[in-house]
Parts: structure tokens; C-alpha cells; sequence
């Protein structure tokens, strides 16, 4: 099932056009990663999917009734002002304390209703963030750079939590990332966007693409073959092999 599309959407700022003949649909149950590199317009592109900046052109489609759920790359809490995780999640729309908690326990953050947003670690935060757009049991969840900000474990983790929910719940994924090795991790389908779509594809096909090596300057295949090794490895029993390739993804991605 179709749940959101978009045919030949373009997005101008003032005179600047930053995105133009943008195509694409996201079906049920599928996990899709935008790809590209500051300034390429994957942000907007999630914004103008949810009607929050308007199109100069084409349009954007959404089943009936759908159900959406937002994790945005940034919010910033004012740490002076008292703000507990179970407020947090009632906002805008009250939810009841049983519905609280079982958002809670889904993301893995039991017991943590009476602590202050201010206080929460990055990891705590992402996923009350998270939690705070299953409440609406959204059929898809759209994510801009969720991980932004978190270590490698913590993003590692984060993943490995998408993942969980997409086969708990059946929502759709689609996200938002620069980074290089969350390509291998996982998705189903990756769209490499720079103000256009560059390439499309399950991550083994965008990742022997010309299009997708030129997007980051990656000029031999030993990157990326690094990236599916480490996609290969579990992430749970293996947390060494899995770091000494962290390193590497890092040092490639410092190179972009």
C-alpha cells in the first residue's frame, strides 16, 4: 500500500531553487534513508512531504487518513523551565499514563516519566522524542537525522530500535541521514538526494553506483565494502570488530 508519494516536487527559497523533480513513494512496512551531504536539501525535502514548506511545483499525495508520526532533527527544551518526560508527551494532546508508558517502555526508557527533559542524556532524549511520535500509532514515521549528536554505540542502538519498532508496530520509516554508514544499516531503500535525486536503490545497488560515489568523493570501493563488512557483523556480540570499523567510517565521513 501507497502511503505517501511525491511527483516532480520542487521547493524555491527567494530566487534559489533547492529542490527540483523530486519523484518518489514510500510503501507500508518499508524503511527508507535519504542520503546526501549538507546543504543537498534532505531536510526540506521531509518538510515539504509534510506540508510544513510549500511547493513551487508538483505535488505530494498521502493515503487517506494516514497517520504520521515526526521526530525532527533539532528541539531545543529550555532548561530553566521545569518540563518532566510525562508532561512532554502530553503535549500537544493529553495521552493517558497507561498510553505514556507503554511509549515509554517501547522505546526502552522505563521509569523515567518523573525526570526533567532538561536532564535527559542525548540517547534519553532521541527516544522520548521518539516515543512522543508513537503515541499517535503512526503508519509512517518520518525522521530527520535522528541521531545526530549520539556516539557511535548510541547510534548503533538507535538503529537497532527503528528497526524493533518498524517490525512491532508495521510503520513505515522514513529518515533522514549524512552519514555514510547508516546506508548499510537499516534501510531497504536509499534515495541519494543533492536538490535532486541522484541515485535510488537497496543499499548494495546505490553503493556501486558512479552517482552515489561521486555525491561523496568516495573514489574506491574499499569504503564502502567496509561499510557492508560492518553491516554483516552483529552489532550485539561483536562491539569490538564493530568499533575498529567506527573509526574508519568516521575518519571516511571527515573526508566528504
Amino acid at each position: 500500500m501507497r502511503l505517501l508519494s511525491a511527483q516532480n516536487l520542487a521547493v524555491r527559497f527567494g530566487g534559489a531553487e533547492v529542490l527540483s523533480g523530486i519523484s518518489l513513494a514510500i510503501e507500508a512496512g518499508e524503511i527508507v534513508t535519504i542520503l546526501g551531504p549538507n546543504g543537498s536539501g534532505k531536510s526540506t525535502l521531509l518538510r515539504a512531504l509534510l506540508g510544513i514548506v510549500p511547493l513551487s511545483a508538483g505535488q505530494v499525495r498521502r493515503a487517506a487518513g494516514l497517520r504520521l508520526g515526526y521526530v525532527p532533527q533539532k528541539l531545543s527544551v529550555d532548561r530553566s523551565m521545569p518540563m518532566t518526560v510525562r508532561r512532554f508527551l502530553s503535549l500537544p494532546k493529553r495521552v493517558s499514563d497507561a498510553e505514556a508508558t507503554s511509549a515509554l517502555a517501547r522505546v526502552g526508557l522505563p521509569d523515567v516519566e518523573a525526570q526533567q527533559m532538561a536532564a535527559l542524556s542525548g540517547g534519553q532524549f532521541q527516544r522520548v522524542l521518539l516515543a512522543r511520535a508513537l503515541l499517535s500509532d503512526p503508519q509512517i514515521l518520518i525522521l530527520d537525522e535522528p541521531t545526530q549528536g549520539l556516539d557511535q554505540p548510541g547510534e548503533a542502538a538507535f538503529y537497532r530500535l527503528i528497526e524493533e519498532v518498524r517490525a512491532q508496530t508495521g510503520a513505515a520509516i522514513l529518515m533522514v541521514s549524512h552519514d555514510l554508514h547508516v546506508v548499510m544499516a537499516a534501510s531497504d531503500r536509499v534515495i541519494c538526494l543533492n536538490g535532486h535525486i541522484c541515485c535510488e536503490g537497496t543499499p548494495r545497488v546505490v553503493s556501486n553506483a558512479p552517482e552515489y560515489r561521486a555525491l561523496f568523493g568516495l573514489g574506491t570501493k574499499g569504503a564502502l565494502a567496509l561499510y557492508q563488512h560492518q553491516h554483516n557483523h552483529s552489532h550485539d556480540h561483536d562491539h569490538s570488530h564493530d568499533h575498529g570499523h567506527s573509526h574508519q567510517a568516521h575518519e571516511d565521513h571527515a573526508h566528504d
